[in-house]
């Protein structure tokens, strides 16, 4: 049932140490990339601040980059949610084997799906190859906006499917049945009910989305369109002074700022609780005449975002090896990718719970504002991350500059806000009267937490790992900038190999990235207990 803000602020009372001092250390570690952005900023003063601010050529970045996150994030969103509700609530053929596909479009880097886009749909492409016979000289362009929108949207509708998959599985069915009952059917009632309580999970992995469209590299950059991400890539590398790259960054966060505006007032202020100590598995809803459009649809996405690329990445496999390349199974690469990711998901997992303990059971102005600057350090670009922690490591901590744990560290400031996003939405079910019952008989709050809170959102707190440990593996720029000397992952041995132009060697280290992320997707994710 849904609780007012006025009833939920009357069980709201001072938030206890163990979570606001846990939050507070948690905000002030998302402070330092942006001191770093300040101090640059004003290297040169505020005159050139303000005419790098007005530039028309940043004006123009700016409008780019708001465009490409709208179109992705809304698309993201238009293909996220179907795919979860077909794999969580239909009886859809093998639906968790679909969700496990759908959720791996996450794993592939974008440098690697953008460079596969590329080669298959560019204008040499070969798709273009084998057309040419039947007259077709010229395939549309795929560069600028439609080509960079169409990838991003197939490698980041996962955050969404995630966050609304793992909040439709902790939905108690009760209201449904209660709306199907006074006669509604299973449209209206999805529309109605439904979908109101998934609003925080669908606008947590939205933000995601647009997010990581802001931050990205690879795809903007080998599709050539301009937007924040790679006008900041391309300054940092052709200019020796580096104030321009940091004033573009720091509008990159203003506008991140105003982006979770948009968002706190977009996800709504109601909470959905269980009205039961446990959920009850909802019936599987019959498709019927729709099980074959449906089947399409999962296997059309599926197929764009997984299928075609890992097919191509198998073309290049193949042929490198044909030719003479020799088969290299990096892992060494593949230990290292596995241990600092599962590192840095544990460590977010922790560090997101008093953040969402906080926004959720304590809100306010001051919690607000700790959950969003979280957010910071997800919507910086990899490089300008990693130059911040390079820059505070070097002056204020040399002794963790280039060790696994500062290596960690950047990881779990880039990537809290997925696991805070996925706790968040678990954290609304859940009636806090449980938490006030165990309070009432003497426990004390970090038991609470412990036995109570952590238990019953443990879907969206391994949701939320997942989703760390799954762009951990990917990340690039971080890990080449702040990993420790001789230290190689799956992304930096992919990256390697493709910056060389050596395709098929990069192939292998791509392919076994897809099959090492698909086996804790599983375990953290998809794997469900048949009651």
């Amino acid at each position: 049932m849904a609780a007012t803000n006025k009833e939920f602020r009357k069980r709201s009372a001072r938030p206890p140490r163990v979570v606001w001092l846990p939050a507070l250390v948690v905000a002030l570690a998302m402070l330092m990339p942006l001191a770093y952005l300040v101090i640059r900023s004003l290297d040169s003063g505020w005159v050139e601040f303000f005419e790098t601010v007005l530039d028309g050529g940043t004006l123009a970045v700016l409008a780019n980059s708001i465009v490409l996150a709208a179109i992705v994030t809304s698309a993201a969103v238009a293909i996220a949610v179907p795919l979860a509700w077909l794999t969580a609530r239909t009886d859809l053929p093998g639906r968790k084997t679909w969700a496990i596909l759908a959720a791996l479009p996450l794993v592939i880097p974008s440098y690697v799906g953008g460079f596969v886009l590329v080669s298959t749909l560019g204008p040499r492409g070969s798709l273009q190859g084998a057309l040419e016979p039947l007259g077709v000289e010229r395939l549309p362009e795929i560069y600028g906006l439609p080509g960079a929108a169409f990838a991003l949207v197939l490698f980041t509708y996962p955050y969404v499917f995630l966050t609304t998959r793992a909040a439709l599985r902790g939905l108690d069915p009760a209201l449904e049945y209660a709306s199907r009952s006074l006669g509604r059917g299973s449209w209206p009632t999805f529309f109605s009910v439904t979908l109101p309580q998934l609003r925080p999970a669908i606008v947590a992995g939205a933000l995601l989305v647009a997010l990581y469209t802001l931050a990205d590299f690879g795809v903007v950059s080998l599709l050539q369109y301009d937007s924040f991400s790679r006008a900041i890539y391309l300054q940092y590398r052709s200019a020796f002074d580096r104030t321009p790259a940091a004033i573009l960054a720091l509008m990159l966060v203003a506008l991140t700022a105003v982006i979770l505006i948009i968002e706190a007032r977009t996800r709504g202020r109601a909470r959905y609780f269980q009205t039961s100590g446990a959920v009850r598995t909802p019936r599987p809803t019959p498709l019927g005449k729709w099980k074959i459009p449906a089947l399409a649809f999962c296997g059309g996405i599926v197929s764009l975002g997984l299928f075609i690329p890992a097919g191509i990445l198998v073309f290049w496999l193949v042929r490198g090896v044909s030719s003479g390349e020799p088969l290299r199974i990096v892992w060494g690469a593949a230990w290292s990718s596995v241990s600092v990711s599962a590192m840095a998901a544990a460590a977010a997992a922790l560090a997101a719970l008093p953040v969402a303990i906080l926004a959720v059971r304590f809100p306010g102005r001051a919690s607000g504002l700790v959950e969003r600057l979280t957010y910071v350090g997800y919507a910086l670009p990899g490089i300008v991350l990693a130059l911040a922690l390079v820059f505070f490591g070097a002056n204020y901590a040399p002794w963790a500059y280039q060790t696994t744990g500062i290596l960690v560290l950047a990881y779990v400031i880039h990537f809290l806000p997925q696991a805070v996003g996925a706790t968040r939405s678990a954290l609304l079910q859940i009636r806090p009267s449980v938490e006030e019952a165990a309070q009432s008989l003497g426990r004390s709050p970090l038991n609470v937490i412990a036995t109570i809170t952590a238990p019953l959102a443990q879907r969206g707190i391994f949701a939320g790992a997942a989703l760390v440990f799954l762009t951990t593996m990917k990340e690039l720029p971080a890990t080449l900038l702040l990993s420790p000397i001789g230290f190689t992952t799956l992304a930096t041995s992919v990256w390697n190999a493709t910056s060389e132009a050596f395709f098929a060697r990069a192939a292998a280290p791509a392919l076994l990235l897809i099959i090492v992320s698909a086996v804790p997707m599983y375990f953290l994710v998809i794997r469900e207990r048949e009651k």
